[in-house]
């Protein structure tokens, strides 16, 4: 009996907790939205102000810098106009040694070193001695000169009437001989001097020594260089351009080199007329006057080539390629606003020239524009939106 009164009791209770549940449930906030929490309320009061921030951070604030901070940056400002550009091909390059002006001195016979006359850095005239050499071979070589002209010397003063005409010409036949055997080991056409096998390279040309590679005492094998000869008043530069372009730049036409901040004129030679086969590149031969000896072989510049096709444009506005910037999934500018500072400004960019890019949108005439420094700039931007900065 007692259970049974129990079950009325159960059944009223769940009910009540059912109805209380479904109530909770549909209740509303007056403005008709569901009823938050305060714990709910300051999550979204939080999700909202985050979103806000992103937006803000994606826009970029403004950079204030006065002029010291600029110069310390390296960063460059400069108003940007309208000007007249001729398309131009750029292309890394590399110093060469002008081949027809270079000469290795090298002796052609065994033979031992034995008086250096010139050393490494020197500049030398033509016919300037540069090294002495002494070898068996070239005694031998001497003192058959010596004799040879002797003995042609006193048929000669003799004259047919004494002399028969075969032994006239076996002596001619004999010195000829020896000269052209004295003329190949490098010596001189005639018997000057001792027979002590000593003989002297000179400068062939005027240049500079660049290679020097032997000591004094030492004994060099025939064809090893002992001197490199570099006549420095031209160097080549071998530029490195995609085979697509190279059709485009046109023997004879002018170059320019950019080395160290300076920029020197060349002309251009030739082109190759074979394609690289890892590189996929062909290279384009400049011949540069060396004037104040700024260029040496093994050096780095960068070439531009005035395209053939010549297109002119005198209405276009254009920036520096170092004054562009990836920033925040956008190419931009930063250019200075009206307050003076330094804001983030994208573009649409057109063709490359050269060292500047078109700009087809974003900046007007009159603009002042970071040209030098913009990775600094971006580098500040960052560390404020991060909270960096000091």
């Amino acid at each position: 009996m007692r259970e049974n009164s129990m079950v009325p009791f159960r059944l009223m209770s769940l009910l009540t907790v059912s109805l209380l549940l479904v109530l909770t449930g549909c209740s509303k906030s007056p403005e008709g939205k569901p009823a938050q929490t305060p714990a709910a309320e300051s999550a979204e009061t939080e999700h909202a102000d985050a979103d806000s921030a992103g937006e803000e951070a994606e826009v970029g604030a403004p950079l204030k810098m006065d002029a010291a901070a600029l110069k310390a940056a390296g960063i460059e400002l400069q108003a940007i106009q309208t000007t007249a550009l001729s398309e131009e091909l750029r292309a890394p390059g590399e110093v060469v040694d002008d081949a027809y002006g270079t000469s290795l001195i090298t002796p052609r016979i065994e033979a031992l070193v034995v008086r250096r006359h010139a050393k490494l850095g020197d500049e030398v005239r033509a016919g300037v001695p540069l090294v002495t050499l002494a070898s068996v071979e070239v005694s031998d070589a001497q003192a058959e000169l010596r004799i040879a002209e002797q003995e042609w010397r006193r048929v000669s003063a003799l004259g047919r009437e004494a002399v028969a005409g075969r032994r006239i010409n076996e002596a001619k036949i004999a010195v000829d001989r020896a000269r052209a055997k004295a003329q190949a080991y490098g010596l001189p056409g005639s018997a000057s001097g001792g027979v002590n096998g000593q003989f002297t390279l000179t400068a062939p040309h005027a240049g500079r020594i660049t290679e020097d590679e032997f000591v004094v005492g030492e004994r060099i094998e025939p064809g090893k260089p002992l001197f490199r000869l570099v006549d420095e008043s031209r160097v080549w530069v071998d530029a490195k351009l995609p085979s697509g372009t190279v059709s485009r730049v046109v023997p004879g036409s002018q170059a320019t080199i950019v080395f160290a901040g300076e920029r020197l004129n060349g002309t251009v030679q030739r082109s190759a007329h074979r394609t690289s086969d890892t590189t996929r590149n062909a290279v384009v031969r400049i011949e540069v006057p060396n004037q104040g000896d700024r260029l040496h072989g093994g050096d780095f510049v960068d070439v531009f080539f005035e395209s053939a096709s010549g297109r002119v444009s005198t209405t276009t506005l254009s920036v520096p390629n170092d004054a562009l910037v990836q920033f925040q999934g956008d190419t931009v500018v930063f250019r200075r606003n009206a307050e003076g500072a330094l804001e983030p400004v994208p573009v649409r960019i057109g063709e490359v020239i050269g060292d500047r890019t078109v700009i087809r949108e974003g900046l007007k005439p009159g603009d002042v524009v970071a040209v030098q420094g913009a990775f600094a700039i971006k580098s500040q931007m960052l560390k404020s939106q991060l909270g960096e900065e000091e």
